[in-house]
Order: structure tokens, then sequence, then C-alpha cells
């Protein structure tokens, strides 16, 4: 299983099953591995990516000071 959740508010995005996620695994192994340090994250749960929800990136394109924390919601 593969979730996906915002990096900003912690709002779960979705998730989708390995056996749907052949084109997310082959981006996956694209990535360097400092953006996979930052974006990715393997338990016993399955693959969890953290991204951005469609709230939060309108927010960052409201306020682009935010990029410059690390949480700006609380």
């Amino acid at each position: 299983m593969i979730r996906y959740s915002c990096s900003h508010c912690d709002t779960e995005i979705g998730s989708i099953s390995l056996d749907a996620a052949e084109a997310v695994l082959c981006q996956i192994k694209s990535l360097d591995e400092g953006e996979k340090d930052s974006f990715l994250s393997v338990n016993d749960e399955g693959t969890h990516i953290r991204c951005i929800c469609e709230h939060c990136e309108q927010s960052l394109k409201a306020f682009p000071d935010y990029y410059t924390l690390k949480k700006w919601l609380q």
C-alpha cells in the first residue's frame, strides 16, 4: 500500500494498492537519495509519500513566505 499525506497539515490525501502503483514505483526509483529522504518513508505498513494537499498549496500561493518555515500549520 502506498499512502499519501500532506507534509504541512498531515491530512491523509489518499492511498493506492501496490498492484496499481507501477508508475509511481518507477518515479520513486528515479529520485536521488536526498529527495527520497525528504518525501518517502517505508515501514511495515507500506510506503508513505509526503506531498502537499490542495488547501496547503493554495495557502502557499497566497503567502509565499510560508516556504521559509518548516511547519507553518500548528
